[in-house]
């Protein structure tokens, strides 16, 4: 495979987020309502699609958890209920779209009132960030005191494979994490980059799938043929999509199998998602790339 440049997701793929933003997830849940999903039903929230934005699938998570608490009766798991938030369109929209059709009306206004997503965020962000962070970055003093998941992430990344790829390609990244977020897991795994060969979640609206990150960037790179790594489905379906708008351009989609995705049937979901390739981990990237 031959490429010009190479974009980069940093969850899953730079960094280990299993045991700060996943768990992040799961425990804001519990800490608001005192109930919440399991570690594991995150990644069917991830392969329904549009939660490139953790924040919209603890939302979208604690939705379920109440509408399951409202009507115990409701006869959705969370792999079925992820596959109807696929097939209405992914994302905090979908899920929404599909409660509203399995509670009656005075259910689902229930839910609502009882959904507080200004609080889930602000303790999500207290437990990932820290209540130090959580002062510099959101300007305030935190719900709770702790020490922060964002120190739990261990690096996914080879400085030598960082170095042949900076060498070789120019070297992007596109993001669902905040700006500053992002800085700080490049800067642990010692990626150095130009804030114009950076999209976060401050930088465009519309979020993964949407291609308009990865086209950008080719255009700043003025490269020919664009490799996006990742590892979720929906950067595959973003290179994918970029492969649709941009027909001067060849965009390769490849999955990692260091985040959710993982084993064979992590391979054979990137596979059936459109995939050109799937790695075992960020550091075989320099030999498929020969």
């Amino acid at each position: 495979m031959q490429v010009d440049a190479v974009v980069l997701d940093i969850d899953g793929v730079l960094v280990d987020v299993a045991d700060s933003y996943r768990r992040a997830i799961v425990e804001s849940i519990d800490r608001v309502y005192g109930a919440t999903i399991a570690r594991e039903d995150v990644q069917p929230f991830k392969d329904a699609g549009g939660f490139n934005n953790d924040w919209e699938l603890t939302d979208a998570a604690a939705l379920y958890v109440l509408a399951g608490r409202r009507d115990p009766g409701i006869d959705l798991t969370v792999e079925a209920f992820a596959d109807r938030v696929a097939e209405a369109g992914g994302g905090l929209a979908g899920a929404k779209a599909v409660l509203a059709d399995a509670l009656d009306a005075a259910a689902w206004d229930a839910v609502r009132e009882a959904w507080d997503p200004d609080r889930l965020r602000a303790i999500f962000q207290a437990l990932y960030l820290g209540s130090e962070l959580y002062r510099d970055l959101e300007g305030g003093d935190p719900p709770i005191e702790a020490d922060g998941y964002i120190h739990d992430e261990p690096v996914l990344v080879d400085p030598g494979t960082i170095d042949a790829l900076q060498e070789r390609f120019d070297v992007g990244v596109v993001t669902g994490r905040p700006a500053a977020e992002a800085e700080i897991a490049l800067d642990r795994v010692g990626l150095d980059l130009p804030e114009i060969h950076r999209f976060t979640m401050d930088d465009w609206a519309e979020g993964k799938p949407h291609p308009a990150a990865l086209v950008t960037l080719a255009d700043r790179f003025e490269a020919t043929t664009v490799a996006f790594v990742g590892d979720t489905l929906d950067d595959v379906r973003t290179a994918r999509n970029a492969d649709e708008v941009d027909s001067e351009r060849v965009y390769y989609g490849i999955g990692v199998l260091t985040g959710g995705l993982t084993g064979e049937s992590g391979r054979r979901k990137y596979v059936d998602a459109g995939a050109d390739a799937v790695v075992d981990d960020v550091n075989a990237l320099p030999e498929l790339f020969e």
